[in-house]
């Protein structure tokens, strides 16, 4: 069952990270915050606050199946990181050239949205800090896997995923790949990550861009 309401909304959600994230090691000024896009940005915003850390996105776009788009079978990441569920692909029969049509349309997408987000500013250099990654929950976790991969490529010190609901499945999978997670939360069955909010309105591309701008 569903407790009553896990979180009122993200900064809620992000308060409530920001408070476990305080009792670990110490923050220091090596922390920088990334947030996943759209919703992860309003969990993040509220973390940066707290830990009086620099705040940026980490643009990464779920592939969804031809025709059910919120059906994930992948994810893309900046520097050509691309995961697909190769087994339930074979076991849909999904046609390669469906496939690829997704697959450019995302990357556009991303490329479209790295440019929006972050206008002008360059992306904060990763080398040897200490990463919070940040989205709003976690069903499948392709996203954050695609996310930690293309991390890992910027060579930071250390890589903290935290979210503030996420399914066991996911959690497993991120365990494995980051040096460290934190989730408040693994309902079983999980469902959906909306179902642990109150007001699960989606975050705009203008929220977005004016948290990014008050940070």
């Amino acid at each position: 069952m569903r407790p009553s309401w896990a979180f009122q909304n993200r900064q809620d959600a992000g308060r409530k990270l920001a408070e476990v994230l305080e009792q670990g090691p110490t923050p220091s000024d090596n922390i920088v915050v990334l947030a996943l896009p759209r919703g992860g940005v309003p969990v993040a915003y509220e973390i940066a606050i707290r830990l009086a850390a620099p705040l940026d996105v980490l643009v990464v776009r779920k592939i969804g199946l031809p025709g059910q788009d919120e059906f994930a079978i992948g994810a893309m990441a900046p520097d050509g990181i691309l995961l697909m569920n190769e087994s339930l692909l074979r076991a849909l029969g999904v046609p390669g050239p469906a496939i690829e049509k997704v697959i450019e349309a995302e990357q556009h997408e991303l490329v479209r949205r790295e440019a929006l987000y972050r206008g002008n500013r360059p992306a904060l250099s990763l080398q040897g800090r200490e990463i919070i990654l940040v989205d709003d929950g976690m069903a499948t976790g392709f996203t954050m896997r695609a996310a930690v991969q293309t991390l890992r490529r910027h060579s930071p010190a250390h890589i903290r995923v935290a979210v503030p609901v996420a399914s066991k499945e996911a959690c497993r999978d991120i365990e494995q790949l980051a040096d460290e997670l934190i989730c408040l939360h693994t309902p079983d069955p999980f469902r959906a990550v909306g179902l642990w909010y109150r007001h699960f309105d989606q975050t705009s591309d203008a929220e977005v861009r004016r948290l990014l701008s008050a940070k």
